[in-house]
């Protein structure tokens, strides 16, 4: 080891822009996490609003609200998924591909320990996301909704 060497600063983030990695990356997973279910479903129907003329709704319009879900969704998805490789890289997790317990040869079983496996920072925000969501919807449903029945 040269003198130089052991002076020189480590490569990569230090332990604060680690965690501040963690967290704008865990932030952000929270953000299109949202948005997947409220923020493209409204943009959908605001792209339809300015293409509708008058007040009848037409077929046209129902497929410009679908096409742009679709692609919302698609962005969203895909948005999400380098996001989440982002974080498996910055975390220094395995990147193999899991094969889907139903698509394992039953030969190939082994105990159940051996598949089981913490969650991950992002999938622990996208539980997160959905959780909040289905609790907030029960909320307003039977709180504040109103009765549907006379």
């Amino acid at each position: 080891m040269t003198p130089t060497a052991a002076t020189q600063q480590p490569e990569g983030p230090t332990g604060s822009q680690h965690l501040f990695m963690r967290v704008v990356l865990g932030a952000l997973t929270a953000l299109l996490a949202v948005n997947l279910y409220t923020g493209a479903p409204l943009f959908a129907i605001w792209v339809g609003s300015r293409v509708q003329n008058g007040t009848q709704l037409t077929m046209g319009t129902v497929a410009v609200v679908i096409g742009t879900l679709i692609a919302s969704v698609f962005a969203l998805v895909w948005m999400l998924t380098r996001v989440e490789a982002a974080y498996k890289v910055l975390t220094n997790q395995p990147t193999k591909r899991r094969v889907s317990p139903w698509l394992r040869s039953m030969r190939g079983e082994r105990d159940e320990e051996e598949h089981r496996r913490p969650l991950t920072g992002f999938e622990k925000v996208l539980t997160g996301a959905v959780v909040v969501a289905v609790v907030l919807f029960e909320i307003w449903f039977f709180f504040f909704s109103g009765s549907p029945i006379g």
